[in-house]
């Protein structure tokens, strides 16, 4: 079992700048490089007004330049907001900076509130996902020029640059929920990241829906393409201990609402 971080830089906890928000979580990762955990994973998130981490590549490929060994993931960057060919090269660019520390965590969006900012419909969300996956994949493994046709991106006489360092590409990881987009996941050799809302039960379920559907596909199972999130709270005293449980529960009751409405993507 490998154990890392999981969420970004945010304004709360008495934080009120995005300054120190930053650098409170700079020096979090260094330290827990420092103690062993395997990965950092950010989250991606717009328009909230509490300074969650939007630009997730950047940060992770500056924190690429103050560490030397712990993965930097994204969990995930949310697919329908981004070029393809420009998320390619920045996620290969990342890749290559790092030393081959990437675990690119890919996702399709649930809140309204960022598809309406973006003004993309949320009707395109997977459409938009299956573009970019089949983009990035062959993007990542030709060395010719090519031309993509997808539903709705259409990219000319292109080659991405520069290639990742690791061989054919990164791991790709994905946030889903429900039975479809799990055996979906696994049939197209994706890594599984599993949500923080989940019971046990719920959990248990996913994981033998995922290893079915890679049975079935003749896809070897490894014990480390399954992550999940849960919770660490940690209090001085039982007035924090109050404080940070009540606002951790307002936040699942937030998620638990938002994934029942995707059907498909907790992050």
């Amino acid at each position: 079992m490998r154990f890392g971080l999981f969420g970004g830089p945010a304004r709360r906890h008495g934080i009120v700048s995005d300054k120190d928000a930053y650098a409170a979580y700079v020096e979090t990762v260094i330290e827990a490089e420092s103690l062993g955990y395997y990965g950092v994973y950010l989250v991606e998130h717009h328009f909230t007004g509490q300074g969650q981490v939007s630009a997730s590549l950047g940060l992770l490929t500056y924190l690429a330049g103050l560490t030397s060994s712990i993965r930097l993931g994204t969990a995930v960057v949310v697919v329908p907001w981004h070029n393809p060919a420009l998320l390619a090269e920045q996620a290969a660019t990342l890749d290559l900076l790092s030393g081959g520390r990437l675990d690119l965590g890919l996702g399709r969006g649930y809140r309204d509130n960022e598809f309406e900012g973006f003004g993309v419909p949320r009707k395109e969300a997977a459409s938009r996902f299956d573009d970019t996956l089949e983009f990035l994949r062959q993007a990542w493994t030709s060395d010719q020029r090519f031309d993509f046709e997808g539903t709705h991106w259409t990219l000319k006489n292109v080659v991405v640059e520069p290639k990742p360092l690791q061989s054919p590409h990164p791991p790709i990881w994905v946030g889903a929920a429900s039975e479809r987009s799990i055996r979906a996941a696994a049939r197209q050799g994706l890594r599984l990241f599993l949500d923080q809302v989940a019971t046990f039960d719920e959990v248990r379920e996913r994981v033998d829906t995922y290893r079915d559907a890679q049975a079935q596909a003749n896809i070897s199972a490894d014990p480390n393409d399954i992550a999940l999130t849960r919770p660490l709270l940690l209090a001085t005293d039982e007035s924090e201990r109050t404080a940070l449980r009540e606002s951790h529960l307002g936040t699942l009751e937030f998620l638990s609402a938002s994934t029942s409405q995707s059907q498909d993507n907790p992050f």
